[in-house]
C-alpha cells in the first residue's frame, strides 16, 4: 500500500487570496486540482484522468475569473471530466472538502455528472445533449425573467454525435445568444485519435457556417484564453463557440497524449485508476509543478495531507466474459467469411482488438455515432453480409433504437452486442448502468435477446446467434470479472426459450440470468438452506425475451412460489415475460409471483455497495424470499 496525497481546503483558500497575476493563480489552482483529481481516481479505483486533465485549465479559469454565480451556469456535456470538475468545486469551496474522498462511492460523488450534486447543472448520458439542454435553460430563463450565460463544455469525440450538429442551427435562428460552448479539443476520443476515426476537418469554418461566432486558442495558454473570453463579452448578437486546443492528460508528462508513440493504437489513461507507480510518479510531478510556481512567487510550498490507499483484494477464480467473447468472435470469423464487425469507439472495452488485427478488412470503426453505425450495418445486411455491431448496452439499445427497428422491418439478420450491461459496475453511475436495454429491445420483431451466465455460455450464445437462428439477436454481456459458483451441465446446449436448473429445491423456484445476479441467487439458495431450512431451485434462463411454454409448464410442476431476478428494471425485464407466460399457461391464479430487480435509478458506488443498496445481494435476497414464503 502507498500513501496518497491531496491538497486540503486551507491551501486552496490560501491560493485564492494570493495577490498574483490571474493567469499564474489559475495555473497554480488547476495544478492543485489535477493532484486532487488523481488522488480521487486512485482512491476510487476508477475514473477518467485524461479528460479531466485536458479541461482543468479551462474549468479553473471559468470558476475563478468568469462565472457570476448563481446567475451564470456551467456544465459539462462530455461528462468524463467530472472528477476534475469536482476538484474545482471543492477548491472553490462550493462542495465540502470531505467529498473528495467519496468519488464513485455510495451516496458520494457519482462517476458521471448527476444533478443530485450541488453545482452539477445537468446529467450526462449519450453524448451530444449539452447544447440542446442549454437552449432549454435559456428559454426557461427568459420566461422566468432571469439573466445569465450558459457555458457548456463538449468533447471533440462528442462532435461525431448527430445531436450536436442538430442543435447548432436553431440556436442561431432563435437568437439564443447567452450560450457559450467550449470544445475541449484534446484530439483523443475513448480509444484512439479523433482524426483516425472521423476527422473533424476545418472545424472553424463548419461551426461558423451555422452562424456561430467562433474563436480558437490553446486551452492551456491562460493568457490566450483570458483574451478570448474578453472578446466574447463584446459579441452579443450570436451564440459563441471556443475551440480550445488541449492535451489529453495535460500536467503529467507521461500521461499526456503527446507522449504516445507515433504508431500507438490506444491512449492508456482514458479510463481506470493509475497503478501505484504511475500514481506516485504523477503526483510527484504535479507537486513539483505547484511548488515551482509558488517558489517563483516567493511563497511557501504546498502543505499536503495524506491517506493510505485502500487495499483492493481481487478474488481468485474470476471469470471474464469479454475475453471469452473476443475468442468466440475470432472463431466465428474464421468459419464465416461474410461476418463483419462494427464498433462505436469501444474497441478495447468490447474485446475487438484481436478480430481487428486478424481481419482488418472486415472491421469497421464507426466512432461515437451509434445511429450511423446501426444503419451502416443495415446496409451491409441488405447486401448479404452478417454484421456484428458493438457498443455499450446503455448506448446501443437506446440511441439507435429506431434504426434497429428499421433494420428489423427489412427482415435481414444482424447481431447486436451490448457490453457493460446491467447494474454493475456501479462506479460510472446511471448513465452507464444499462438497466433498460431488455425493455428497449425486447419488443423488436424477429430479435432474440440472450445473456450468458458464464464464460462457457458466451461461445454457445454467439454460435447460436451466428449459426443456429435466422433471426437477428441481441447478445447482452457483463463486462466486469465475476465469481461463478456454479457449472453448466456436461453437454449443455442452448435451446430457444429453455433454461437449466443450477440448484435443486422444493419450496420455491427462481428464474434468473447472467453472471452478476445468478451467483447471488445461488448463494442465497445456500443461505436459505443453512439458515432457514428452505430449499430454492435456481434456474438459469439466458433467453431474455422468449420463454418456451412447454418447458416452463414442466419445470413449474409442484411449485406455488415463483421468483424472478432481473439485472434490469423490473418493468420490461425477463420477469414480465415469465409472468405473462405463466398467465398463458393458466397458472397465474395458482402460483404467487414475486419479481426482484431494479426499482429506481441505479445507485452509484462500489459493486458490493450497489447490490446491497438495491437489495439484490445474496443476504437481502435470502431474507426477502424467506419473508415471502413464510408470510403468504
Amino acid at each position: 500500500m502507498i500513501n496518497l496525497q491531496f491538497v486540503p481546503q486551507s491551501e486552496f483558500d490560501r491560493i485564492k487570496t494570493l495577490n498574483i497575476a490571474s493567469e499564474t493563480k489559475t495555473a497554480l489552482f488547476a495544478t492543485c486540482c489535477r493532484l486532487n483529481t488523481l488522488y480521487a481516481i486512485k482512491q476510487a479505483g476508477s475514473g477518467h484522468i485524461g479528460s479531466s486533465f485536458s479541461s482543468l485549465d479551462i474549468v479553473s479559469w471559468l470558476f475563478l475569473n468568469e462565472l457570476r454565480l448563481p446567475q451564470d451556469i456551467y456544465y459539462s456535456s462530455k461528462g468524463h471530466d467530472v472528477p476534475g470538475l469536482y476538484a474545482v468545486l471543492i477548491g472553490m469551496g462550493l462542495l465540502e472538502c470531505d467529498r473528495l474522498h467519496t468519488l464513485r462511492r455510495l451516496n458520494g460523488l457519482p462517476g458521471h455528472p448527476d444533478v443530485s450534486t450541488p453545482y452539477i447543472e445537468s446529467n450526462t448520458g449519450s453524448l451530444g445533449m449539452g447544447i440542446s439542454k442549454a437552449k432549454g435553460m435559456v428559454r426557461a430563463n427568459r420566461l422566468l425573467g432571469k439573466n445569465g450565460h450558459i457555458y457548456v463544455l463538449t468533447g471533440d469525440g462528442e462532435l461525431q454525435e448527430g445531436q450536436f450538429w442538430e442543435s447548432l442551427q436553431s440556436t442561431v435562428n432563435h437568437g439564443l445568444n447567452e450560450i457559450i460552448v467550449i470544445i475541449d479539443h484534446n484530439k483523443i476520443q475513448s480509444d484512439t485519435w479523433v482524426e483516425k476515426v472521423s476527422d473533424l476537418g476545418n472545424l472553424e469554418k463548419k461551426l461558423a457556417a451555422f452562424g456561430w461566432y467562433v474563436e480558437r486558442c490553446d486551452g492551456h495558454d491562460l493568457k490566450a484564453l483570458s483574451e478570448v473570453m474578453a472578446r466574447l463579452k463584446t459579441v452579443t448578437d450570436r451564440p459563441k463557440i471556443v475551440i480550445a486546443d488541449t492535451i489529453k492528460g495535460k500536467g503529467v508528462s507521461f500521461m499526456e497524449h503527446t507522449a504516445m508513440e507515433p504508431n500507438q493504437r490506444l491512449y492508456r489513461f482514458h479510463s481506470g485508476a493509475p497503478d501505484d507507480e504511475a500514481y506516485t510518479k504523477g503526483a510527484a510531478e504535479l507537486i513539483n509543478t505547484a511548488n515551482t510556481i509558488l517558489k517563483q512567487q516567493g511563497l511557501e510550498s504546498l502543505v499536503l495531507e495524506t491517506r493510505i490507499a485502500p487495499e483492493r483484494v481481487i478474488p481468485e477464480g474470476l471469470e471474464r466474459l469479454i475475453p471469452a467473447y473476443s475468442q468466440a468472435l475470432i472463431e466465428q470469423g474464421d468459419r464465416n467469411s461474410n461476418l463483419v464487425v462494427l464498433d462505436a469507439d469501444l474497441v478495447l472495452d468490447c474485446g475487438l482488438i484481436p478480430f481487428e488485427e486478424k481481419y482488418p478488412e472486415r472491421f469497421f470503426e464507426c466512432g461515437i455515432a451509434e445511429q450511423d453505425m446501426v444503419s451502416q450495418a443495415g446496409g451491409m445486411a441488405l447486401k448479404g453480409l452478417l454484421p456484428v455491431v458493438h457498443s455499450f448496452a446503455c448506448f446501443l439499445s437506446t440511441r439507435p433504437n429506431e434504426q434497429i427497428y428499421n433494420n428489423a422491418t427489412e427482415k435481414t439478420k444482424i447481431i447486436y452486442v451490448g457490453s457493460l450491461a446491467g447494474l454493475l459496475p456501479g462506479g460510472p453511475g446511471h448513465s452507464h448502468q444499462s438497466v433498460r436495454d431488455i425493455s428497449a429491445l425486447g419488443a423488436i420483431p424477429n430479435l432474440i435477446a440472450i445473456e450468458p451466465s458464464c464464460a462457457a455460455e458466451v461461445s454457445l450464445a454467439l454460435d447460436y446467434c451466428v449459426n443456429r437462428t435466422s433471426s437477428s439477436s441481441y447478445l447482452r454481456l457483463v463486462s466486469i470479472p465475476c465469481q461463478i459458483p456454479y457449472q453448466l451441465p456436461a453437454g449443455y446446449q442452448l435451446e430457444l426459450g429453455k433454461g437449466v436448473a443450477l440448484t435443486e429445491g422444493e419450496d420455491a423456484i427462481l428464474f434468473g440470468y447472467g453472471p452478476v445476479l445468478l451467483p447471488q441467487a445461488y448463494y442465497a439458495a445456500k443461505l436459505l438452506k443453512e439458515n432457514y431450512n428452505l430449499s430454492l431451485k435456481v434456474v438459469n434462463l439466458p433467453w431474455l425475451n422468449y420463454v418456451n411454454l412447454d418447458w416452463l409448464g414442466q419445470i413449474m410442476q409442484g411449485y406455488k412460489k415463483v421468483f424472478t431476478l432481473d439485472n434490469h428494471y423490473i418493468i420490461g425485464g425477463q420477469g414480465d415475460r415469465i409472468a405473462c407466460a405463466l398467465s398463458e399457461l393458466g397458472l397465474s391464479e395458482k402460483v404467487q409471483v414475486k419479481k426482484f430487480g431494479v426499482l429506481d435509478i441505479p445507485k452509484c458506488g462500489q459493486n458490493d455497495e450497489v447490490l446491497i443498496a438495491h437489495r439484490l445481494d445474496a443476504q437481502s435476497l435470502a431474507a426477502d424470499i424467506t419473508d415471502i414464503i413464510r408470510n403468504s
